[in-house]
């Protein structure tokens, strides 16, 4: 009877993993897949939002894009904007609609280390170019005068699948660090030269919690829920950094273009933590399409629509920063872009 449970059990978790437009048409469950970053987040709001149900599968932002370029899902998630090979996959223009901003932390798993570790942006790369090797290393110590750390090998570990949070770390370690530009770059799927690889924040976090020496990288909010131990970073001015709220808040209070793509790592506001991005709802442009109705496009509208109003209430408790005003009103303009047959939806 046991046996016959789990494999019902089973069946079911398969066919809810398999995301389908043809499977929720005839309900008014909307799809989303995608960041794992904003997952806290999007789990709260869509929790509380009645007009509709939201089905959010929490992939990876590549399998949010993936899942989007398929045309499998209502909406992806990504924490980064699509690069010009993913865009060029798309079958028609894509919106970006700024949801919240966070912060990706570094944590680890050095023994017997009782307070926070500083780091800077350099020192950073190159642990994870694999020129760092041990915690004791004179850089570190160079950062964490008084501070008794112990002979321990470090151990790289990052993550191996398709992920906005290593867009977001990869493009903060390549602002910081001219090595790892050439020899690595941005992107949500890199070339990593050292150390082990990971699926989801889950996979990467539960190898750090298992192996001495190991660091690795995840979204605060992630480590907070977890209680994951996390480092200061050094900011352009020289000044090591706590990835708090306000310190995201400060990253990401700048100037939004037209169409929300912008970087916020590697921040010049003094106050501001160095490792902090956007999170973006991708949507196509026309929404007549694979045989939407207007009406589950409309749905899907409104629902970004109370994202970035009433669903910014519940960013501060879980350790997002809000929209600004200005952002808002971004994000506003290129909802009422999106269009049914050519015409506005909202």
């Amino acid at each position: 009877m046991k046996v016959m449970k789990s494999l019902k059990l089973a069946v079911v978790a398969l066919a809810a993993s398999c995301i389908t437009m043809a499977a929720s048409a005839q309900d008014n469950t909307l799809l989303g897949a995608g960041s794992t970053f904003v997952y806290p987040l999007f789990s709260k709001i869509f929790s509380q939002y009645s007009a509709s149900k939201v089905n959010y599968q929490s992939i990876g932002s590549g399998g949010g894009i993936l899942q989007l370029t398929n045309k499998t899902v209502d909406f992806g998630d990504s924490d980064a904007p699509l690069n010009a090979d993913q865009t060029a996959k798309m079958s028609a223009p894509v919106l970006h609609i700024p949801m919240a901003s966070g912060a990706v932390v570094v944590t680890y798993n050095i023994p017997g280390l009782t307070k926070p570790l500083n780091l800077t942006g350099k020192d950073l790369a190159d642990i994870f170019l694999g020129k760092i090797t041990n915690w004791n290393a004179a850089e570190i110590k160079a950062t964490n005068k008084g501070v008794n750390i112990p002979d321990q090998p470090i151990v790289v570990i990052h993550r191996s699948d398709g992920s906005g949070t290593s867009f977001i770390f990869t493009d903060y370690l390549t602002k910081a660090n001219a090595d790892w530009a050439k020899k690595v770059g941005k992107a949500s799927a890199v070339n990593w030269p050292a150390g082990l690889g990971a699926k989801g924040s889950e996979g990467v976090a539960g190898l750090v919690k298992q192996t001495p020496g190991g660091i690795t990288y995840v979204e605060l909010a992630y480590a907070k829920q977890n209680n994951m131990p996390f480092a200061n970073i050094q900011n352009k001015g020289g000044k090591f950094i706590e990835p708090t709220l306000d310190a995201t808040t400060q990253a990401s209070n700048v100037t939004i273009p037209e169409d929300s793509k912008v970087s916020i790592t590697d921040t010049d506001n003094p106050k501001g933590y160095p490792i902090a991005s956007f999170t973006w709802a991708l949507i196509y442009k026309e929404q007549n399409y694979g045989g939407r109705s207007k009406a589950r496009a409309t749905e899907l509208l409104k629902l970004l629509w109370f994202n970035i109003h009433g669903g910014q209430k519940f960013c501060k408790d879980l350790n997002y920063a809000p929209l600004s005003t200005s952002a808002v009103k971004v994000a506003e303009k290129i909802l009422k872009s999106a269009t049914y047959d050519g015409k506005p939806i909202l």
